[in-house]
């Protein structure tokens, strides 16, 4: 009885350029959303008493991407890992013994954020305590303690390159910039806490002045989330005031660059109700900014092109609290947000006017969020029902991660006759080359002979051959000037060495 093997990809390529036959198209990730499905669900728990999770964020690293740490309102910080198989005949709790691998009580207030630091090795805390902490994940004792505000800590983003530099926003309105290398002193003798105070402090971020009615209740000045931007010297906060984000610059922190406001409408001056913003995430390349508003949408805005307002509008979901959060993915091909409704939701970026993608299983609200930073297509759910939730999508269907925005180079076959060339050069070189190797008296000794590489030829129409000899003769010469590598957008994020690093205030100064 024969085996039957499948055709491999060149096999595939071989025959579409010999027979013009079409070549099956492999899957991608945006292709089969549906895909998705559920890993496992852990119950959120301590000695038996189930508590609600708050925030929740995967490693960062590949090699740690599958362990994932839990934050909850009882200010316990648990580990779990999300390799284990869960069966769904069992309950929450023993399937929370199985992935579970550590937990320790880290804040006796809420914990309203987490993330991880210093190649995984160290975990960030917000909390409602007023205070950021800095955990050794393996050894889960406290090493630095962030103090300064005066209101609960609703969020923080480390520097994206230096971890030691740390921004966070709190209820008290401000937001502040923390060194973890500016150690002062030790909070007492009994624990080995080292306090850091802040390095600089921006209050009153997102204060507004509106006119306060008997009905109307003061806005809430409070920070509800902060970005430190890939640029390395911006920092994008929000608030629950307003819809407005404010992108500052760390090294004058006077006054903000400038602004977006999504879902205001410049034309309509009437009175209308504001609403808060209650999340932003970047993508990995830092280019899309992902914004979450109390008004049950998502905008997608450019950085390098926030005066053109919003790209994208993202609805579907009920964004009605603050505690529910959005998050983009790595590769910026999706976006994912909890709801009010129940269910968790996934969008397509490049097709935005499609529904949503539901995933449900959760009971209650589904508040925290996070997209795998190596494996795009695993997710996890947080929800007030007390659980969290493992997502997937079926191996063979994420055979590709890249952004459908990223750009796909063609693979061009050589023509029968040049293969045909350079096959029969080839050969000549090789026995040319066996020849003088069995003969060692040709050349000098220790000597092996040398030859030049085979240079493919050039193919393309007679104008694409013009364009690619002039490229490849006066590329050295036709290099960018300093000025107009510096008029670059693309110089905020990718910065040439040779100049001055340059930044989204220059962009906007140089647009005004």
């Amino acid at each position: 009885m024969e085996s039957f093997n499948p055709r491999s990809f060149f096999q595939n390529v071989k025959s579409r350029e010999l027979h013009g036959f079409r070549v099956r198209k492999r899957p991608f990730v945006e292709d089969l959303l549906s895909g998705f499905t559920e890993s496992g669900a852990l119950s959120v728990e301590h000695d038996g008493d189930s508590t609600i999770p708050l925030a929740i964020s995967f490693c960062k690293t590949s090699k740690n991407s599958h362990f994932f740490a839990v934050s909850d309102e009882d200010g316990y910080v648990s580990l779990f890992d999300s390799r284990k198989k869960f069966a769904r005949s069992e309950c929450h709790s023993k399937n929370t013994e199985k992935a579970r691998i550590g937990e320790w009580l880290a804040h006796q207030n809420a914990i309203f954020d987490l993330c991880w630091i210093k190649d995984d090795r160290k975990i960030l805390t917000a909390s409602g305590d007023q205070t950021v902490k800095v955990w050794d994940a393996e050894e889960k004792n406290c090493t630095e303690v962030l103090a300064g505000h005066v209101g609960s800590v609703k969020s923080m983003c480390p520097h994206p390159s230096n971890s030691d530099v740390v921004v966070s926003g709190s209820r008290d309105g401000s937001f502040a910039l923390w060194d973890l290398r500016c150690k002062t002193s030790s909070i007492s003798s009994r624990h080995k806490e080292l306090l850091i105070g802040p390095t600089a402090t921006v209050n009153d971020a997102h204060s507004t002045q509106v006119r306060r009615t008997r009905r109307a209740k003061a806005a809430s000045t409070s920070v509800t989330s902060v970005l430190y931007l890939k640029d390395e010297v911006s920092i994008a906060t929000a608030g629950a005031a307003n819809s407005t984000v404010k992108f500052w610059d760390v090294r004058n922190l006077k006054a903000q660059v400038t602004q977006a406001s999504p879902g205001c409408d410049p034309l309509n001056n009437k009175e209308r109700r504001l609403h808060g913003i209650s999340s932003m995430s970047q993508d990995a390349n830092g280019v899309f900014l992902a914004v979450a508003s109390t008004d049950s949408s998502i905008y997608l805005y450019n950085v390098l092109q926030l005066d053109k307002g919003p790209l994208q509008t993202f609805t579907g979901s009920r964004i009605e609290s603050f505690f529910i959060k959005s998050v983009i993915s790595p590769d910026a091909s999706h976006i994912l947000s909890g709801s009010t409704d129940g269910n968790a939701y996934v969008w397509k970026v490049s097709k935005p006017h499609r529904p949503p993608v539901m995933l449900k299983s959760h009971e209650e609200d589904v508040t925290a969020v996070d997209w795998c930073q190596s494996d795009v297509g695993k997710v996890l759910t947080a929800s007030d029902d007390c659980t969290v939730r493992v997502w997937n999508i079926e191996n063979s269907y994420h055979t590709s991660t890249r952004s459908p925005l990223s750009i796909r180079r063609r693979v061009m076959a050589v023509p029968n006759a040049e293969c045909r060339r350079l096959l029969f050069k080839k050969e000549q070189m090789d026995e040319r080359k066996v020849q003088d190797y069995s003969s060692p008296s040709t050349t000098a000794k220790g000597q092996i002979s040398s030859f030049s590489p085979i240079t493919m030829p050039i193919m393309g129409t007679p104008e694409s051959r013009k364009k690619k000899v002039f490229t490849s003769s006066d590329s050295e010469a036709c290099e960018k000037t300093p000025e107009a590598t510096f008029q670059s957008p693309a110089s905020v994020l990718s910065p040439p060495s040779s100049l001055k690093r340059k930044t989204i205030k220059d962009y906007f100064l140089a647009a005004s």
